[in-house]
């Protein structure tokens, strides 16, 4: 089969055999891009330059940058955009791999803190706690965790509205049906980003790497919705972003519940058809009828 890759990266169209009604013929379908992705950081200490290969994930193409920042915020790597100097990718590759290597060069005087990474070279695109060493070293402690909560209203009808608006902006999801995406929402229901990926936990560290670029962090008084399921991991990269609302279309695993009630997340699962369930609801959060 030939398989030839559209302007979109993140799409590619295939020939397929599609099967209906007992009958068979070709198809041109549209099929999500999944391909590796190699985070390094580049720093200087006090006699030399330094640079270390932190992590590969397999992801969707496009918005590497922002991925491999937010990837290095939620690990701890670095606190703040001050701390980023540039990010590129790669040139000193062969030039068939060099998209898939991005430099982060730290800002001159930081030394980042290597050892809170402590996961194996290589993620999937569907767990990106695989490789940890342990529960506790994937609790990073985020600089926005003691942050006073100020009191917060949505309606019913405001999060009904969140999971239709956040698939009619999913052009990779309309055109591959395979694809995860993150929003980030006001408590009006306004959509303020969104980004997609094979990977739920490389859409979600693409799109705090944005808020991150534009000044946006901590995402106080703004509700994450993820497109699917509620792992523990992605409540930590909120509870590191200072999201204090996550709504999941799917359900909330024990320990992401559990990082939400420590973290004083409100989280809500199976978002969807006028109905959800409140795992734990912070005190600061009123949710309100019209």
């Amino acid at each position: 089969m030939k398989a030839n890759t559209s302007e979109n990266k993140s799409v590619q169209k295939i020939e397929i055999i599609k099967v209906k009604d007992n009958k068979s013929f070709f198809y041109a379908d549209d099929i999500s891009v999944e391909e590796p992705l190699e985070i390094r950081v580049s720093y200087r200490t006090e006699d030399r330059k330094e640079s270390k290969n932190i992590s590969v994930t397999m992801r969707t193409p496009g918005n590497d940058n922002e991925l491999a920042v937010g990837f290095l915020f939620t690990e701890g790597i670095i606190s703040g955009g001050e701390q980023v100097k540039s990010v590129n990718h790669s040139q000193a590759e062969c030039s068939r791999n060099r998209e898939n290597i991005v430099i982060v060069e730290l800002a001159d005087g930081f030394i980042p803190q290597l050892m809170k990474a402590d996961r194996n070279f290589y993620t999937t695109s569907s767990c990106g706690v695989c490789g940890k060493g342990s529960i506790e070293s994937i609790r990073t402690v985020t600089s926005f965790q003691n942050l006073k909560k100020s009191h917060q209203k949505v309606t019913f009808e405001t999060l009904y509205q969140l999971p239709e608006k956040l698939q009619s902006f999913q052009n990779n999801f309309s055109a591959t049906g395979g694809i995860h995406a993150s929003g980030i929402f006001d408590l009006e229901g306004n959509l303020l980003a969104l980004r997609e990926d094979v990977g739920r936990h490389n859409a979600l560290d693409k799109l705090i790497g944005h808020a991150l670029f534009t000044h946006m962090l901590p995402l106080q008084q703004k509700i994450l919705v993820l497109s699917g399921r509620a792992s523990f991991e992605l409540i930590q990269k909120a509870a590191m972003a200072g999201i204090s609302i996550v709504a999941a279309i799917g359900a909330p695993s024990s320990l992401a519940v559990d990082l939400a009630k420590e973290f004083d997340i409100t989280l809500l699962g199976f978002l969807r058809d006028n109905r959800f369930n409140i795992y734990h609801k912070s005190s600061s959060l009123e949710i309100i009828q019209k």
